[in-house]
């Protein structure tokens, strides 16, 4: 799965998904089903996750429920399981279900939990407190959201500290703390991955627009808005959000 791991890099995710499924009918060809299964499972996780970094995370949740249920025995500790899971959450945030993401994001965090003094975990860990931040944000709980992204970006590698600082500007926001969020912004800015395209500028023109400065705020909403067209799906949540943030700055 490295060509479609690097499609995702670039953020090439139609092609990343291509890839992945024709990975998986080569190995469920006309000879049966390949003889390594978890080669199948993984290339059925890239296409679905690429699809889902794409925007498309509802119209794959079903075909990711049954690939989590074929993972789970023997073992609810598979690093693939938990990405899975990871990954429906975070579909579940933006099919505004974000109790059940909830659910799902401190199933995972306990599992990493009871296994980290095993095996090293560190990086899905990192992965599954980003996803509980968004939870916590998605559920209105900002100052609980605040403490996880604060708490955690010291340790946090640059592809890891962009999720985590996003949250924290949300969840500022989310606070009423526009200013600090702005202040964030422009403080720490953090490399983001294809699948962020427009969320840094759309959560700064979240705080511009709660500061009151609109011409500003719609600004770099547009610019938001622009580089979500570009990259992402039409369907893609952000892309609804921040058509949401600029309609109720042109009723202001």
């Amino acid at each position: 799965m490295d060509d479609a791991h690097r499609l995702l890099r670039e953020g090439r995710f139609e092609a990343a998904e291509e890839r992945a499924r024709a990975a998986v009918a080569k190995r469920e060809g006309a000879r049966g089903r390949d003889r390594r299964p978890m080669a199948v499972r993984q290339a059925r996780y890239y296409a679905i996750w690429a699809a889902a970094l794409h925007g498309r995370g509802a119209s794959v949740l079903p075909e990711l429920e049954d690939l989590i249920a074929d993972l789970e025995p023997p073992t609810d500790a598979s690093p693939l399981l938990l990405r899975a899971r990871l990954t429906r959450a975070w579909v579940l945030i933006d099919e505004a279900r974000p109790a059940e993401a909830q659910s799902e994001a401190e199933a995972v965090l306990r599992v990493l939990t009871r296994t980290k003094y095993v095996t090293d975990v560190w990086e899905l860990e990192l992965i599954a407190l980003v996803c509980m931040a968004d939870v916590l944000c998605a559920l209105d709980r900002h100052e609980e959201a605040e403490t996880i992204a604060r708490g955690h970006l010291p340790r946090a590698p640059e592809h890891f500290a962009f999720g985590l600082h996003l949250s924290l500007l949300h969840s500022l926001s989310g606070q009423g703390r526009h200013q600090e969020a702005l202040d964030e912004c422009d403080v720490h800015h953090p490399d983001s991955s294809p699948a962020d395209f427009g969320a840094h500028e759309f959560a700064t023109a979240g705080a511009l627009h709660g500061l009151g400065r609109h011409d500003e705020a719609k600004e770099q909403a547009r610019r938001a808005l622009t580089a979500c067209e570009r990259h992402l799906h039409p369907d893609h949540p952000r892309v609804g959000e921040i058509g949401a943030l600029l309609a109720r700055m042109a009723a202001a």
